[in-house]
């Protein structure tokens, strides 16, 4: 079952009230962070539109320099399983906002349109400048079906689509950037300590207090995005009575005390003018909307967000013991797919391969008769025969030729694994000639370039998994490191995989130059 509350107690006392306000403030760090002042900048013309607000690439190069730091952040996760399910939901989202006129062409290209996972529990989404989004596992925890994830997304995408950020920079850029930046570098120190003094006394000397006052987007620009997000996301498909779920658990968390654990709702005051004018584009009360069954792929997609939260072992051994309970024998065969798939990703966790295998064949049975999820299922006995030591048996229940992206990284695992690259190889590097921004894939083909004894290529590969996550001193590095390969090797040198690295490691040095001139998050 879905529930609203957190499944585990946070690890610290101060930790959670610090992420709460820090995933907050990202939604507002546009608020007062200035425009970088590099000449590169000044010399960019406004696009239509614009105005006198800030460039679109200036917003971009802003947004570049907070990923960065989020990347590096350990709670960044790509899970190629829940990324591949909230990207269904966000292109889909896209394609509606470019068919409606709310997504411009000048944004589409410039902006990144990236969702961020993190492993944070609590209940959050929030925008960032440059189309980036994060989103918490916590979320995907929590929402009951696709159509209110989708609601939540198409309320974040409208606050880029239409230059919220953009607007309040124009109006407020000028005030104190350095808070900003020591509040995200604050949950960022907070995340890699075992104590949260430090990222503490970072948010204290911050002035903390004076950046409550400007956390939130404008009750004007909140209603922009509802009004804007809901059309959104009802052209691209998904169901009004998503919209209706979601603004129905927004108020029943509303109506518990502030114990920091809905920074959601402190970023994006839900009033009663919201949910009237919500109410009425529904054109229902939320109280007798129809229910949205619980399909069974989110209900395994959920748990699998609950389990990579990193609950503990205690927890991870509930779940293992909650599919041989009498709640589960009284629980519908959705519910019951999710419990099972928590069960035996939990047991995977806890490196008992046995109960994994056990539950997950259970989990085949379950998931037979729904093609989705009967995938889910057979994806995740593939991980727990990787995790387990076999990849002969993980690669048998792969298809190596897929395109779908969690399928495409499992069998390319395996085949490195099985010390049998070769098949998979051209797979990946088309799927990254397509998709540069893939740091993960990049990764995953560097693996299969090692199996294969191919270092030059190896290396390069890790050079452009740096350049994808923006770190480009280090992408600097590993492309040197390539040239210098080519240059000691007594083997013959493929002049073509040459040229190519030469040619990156330039244009790598002009984005390390760039970035040197921008304004430290500091």
């Amino acid at each position: 079952m879905l529930r609203l509350t957190p499944s585990a107690k946070p690890k610290t006392t101060a930790t959670p009230a610090l992420r709460a306000i820090c995933a907050s403030v990202l939604i507002a760090a546009q608020a007062l962070l200035p425009i970088p002042a590099s000449a590169q900048m000044q010399q960019i013309l406004p696009g239509l539109g614009d105005g006198g607000e800030m460039t679109a690439s200036a917003e971009r190069s802003l947004g570049d320099q907070i990923a960065r730091e989020l990347y590096r952040d350990t709670d960044y996760i790509d899970d190629p399983v829940i990324s591949a399910y909230v990207q269904d939901i966000w292109q889909r989202l896209l394609a509606a906002a470019r068919a409606r006129g709310e997504l411009t062409p000048e944004l589409d290209e410039r902006f990144a349109w990236t969702i961020l996972l993190g492993r944070d529990r609590n209940i959050n989404a929030f925008a960032l400048p440059g189309g980036y989004l994060g989103l918490n596992l916590g979320l995907v925890a929590a929402v009951g079906s696709r159509d209110e994830l989708a609601t939540v997304l198409g309320h974040e995408l409208s606050h880029v689509t239409q230059r919220h950020i953009s607007r309040i920079m124009n109006k407020q850029g000028k005030q104190m950037p350095l808070m900003i930046a020591g509040l995200i570098l604050g949950m960022i120190a907070a995340s890699k300590s075992r104590s949260s003094d430090a990222g503490q006394a970072v948010i204290m000397g911050s002035q903390a207090l004076f950046m409550q006052n400007q956390l939130s987007f404008s009750r004007d620009m909140e209603r922009e995005a509802d009004r804007i997000g809901f059309g959104v996301m009802t052209q691209a498909g998904f169901a009004p009575q998503g919209a209706a779920a979601m603004f129905e658990k927004l108020q029943y968390a509303s109506r518990l005390n502030d114990n920091g654990s809905y920074p959601y709702l402190r970023s994006h005051p839900l009033t009663t003018e919201r949910i009237s004018d919500m109410q009425g584009r529904f054109q229902f009360r939320m109280d007798t909307a129809p229910a949205l069954p619980l399909a069974m792929d989110h209900a395994m997609i959920a748990s699998r967000a609950r389990v990579l939260t990193r609950p503990g072992v205690d927890v991870l051994r509930l779940w293992v013991d909650a599919a041989g309970s009498g709640e589960f024998a009284r629980s519908t065969p959705a519910q019951q797919a999710g419990t099972l798939y928590a069960a035996a990703l939990a047991a995977k966790e806890l490196r008992d391969y046995k109960a994994a295998r056990t539950l997950a064949e259970r989990l085949v049975t379950r998931t037979a008769d729904d093609p989705a999820a009967a995938k889910q299922a057979r994806w995740l006995n593939a991980e727990i025969e990787l995790a387990a030591g076999a990849p002969a048996k993980a690669a048998a229940l792969l298809d190596a030729r897929s395109k779908e992206r969690p399928e495409m990284i499992l069998a390319a695992e395996a085949a490195s694994a099985t010390r049998q690259p070769a098949p998979m190889i051209p797979v990946l590097r088309d799927w990254v000639a397509a998709n540069p921004r893939d740091a993960t894939a990049w990764r995953v083909l560097g693996n299969l370039y090692g199996a294969q004894n191919d270092t030059l290529r190896a290396v390069r590969a890790d050079a452009e998994a740096n350049v994808a996550i923006l770190d480009y001193p280090a992408a600097r590095d590993r492309f040197k490191a390539a040239q210098e390969l080519v240059r000691k090797s007594g083997a013959p040198i493929d002049h073509y995989e040459a040229s190519i690295i030469d040619t990156r490691a330039r244009a790598v040095d002009v984005l390390v130059k760039q970035q040197a001139e921008e304004p430290p998050l500091k």
